[in-house]
């Protein structure tokens, strides 16, 4: 399965990347905004989504948005701050698969990601 981290912090990005390896999946690419995250799942067209809630430019929740609008079968994983229990209720709202929230769990992270795999 193919998976795109979407991150503003790099030390997050690369953390989620370390998290994955080794565990049968493959990272495709990063992006560091709403924006770019758009535009990479266009050119990758990963499985799964990893998105980070709040960035700049545009937030994870208007991004996953736009990347349902074009492959509803997309799975994207919301990764959240504590205390934003609004904003994550928003996300599964409009179509996040699942949410973790940070500090991130290496366990979590690649369960979530297995329990997607075998939904697909």
């Amino acid at each position: 399965m193919k998976v795109l981290i979407v991150d503003d912090a790099s030390f997050m990005r690369n953390f989620l990347k370390d998290c994955l390896d080794g565990s049968g999946f493959e990272v495709v690419g990063f992006a560091r905004d709403g924006e770019e995250a758009i535009e990479k799942y266009k050119e990758l067209k990963p499985d799964i989504v990893t998105m980070d809630i709040n960035m700049p430019k545009m937030s994870g929740i208007e991004a996953l948005q736009e990347i349902k609008k074009i492959s509803k079968d997309v799975q994207i994983v919301m990764i959240s701050d504590i205390g934003q229990h609004d904003r994550i209720i928003e996300a599964i709202k409009k179509g996040a698969s699942d949410f973790i929230v940070k500090p991130v769990h290496p366990e979590r992270l690649v369960d979530a990601l297995k329990n997607l795999e075998r939904a697909l």
